[in-house]
């Protein structure tokens, strides 16, 4: 049976109403999370077992995380002097300043 244009219509029309979600999945070599994508879907639930059948259907994945987009707090990228040059003079951060003992070798 296949769908006639008013259901995929329909389908698409409410998938433009659901949530958008950010997937995040983490490799299995990797020891982070990594974004991968989007998707809408209408709960958590859904969200998690779509971007895993989305993102890991050949199993690279060993943790899948989904956020509502709108929930992601960011940056302003016309804040970045604001946020990250101040960085610049606060010298003491740099580990230059610090000897290492022996013992610890390779750092």
């Amino acid at each position: 049976m296949t769908a006639s244009k008013t259901d995929i219509a329909n389908a698409q029309a409410q998938a433009h109403e659901w949530p958008l979600w950010e997937v995040f999945v983490r490799p299995k070599a990797g020891l982070d999370h990594k974004h991968c994508g989007s998707l809408h879907a209408a709960d958590s639930k859904m969200a998690l077992q779509l971007a895993r059948e989305v993102y890991t259907r050949r199993q690279e994945g060993i943790s899948v995380w989904v956020v509502r987009s709108d929930q992601i707090v960011a940056s302003d990228p016309a804040d970045k002097a604001m946020l990250f040059d101040p960085m610049e003079d606060k010298v003491y951060r740099h580990p230059t300043f610090y000897e290492l003992p022996p013992e610890v070798g390779h750092m």
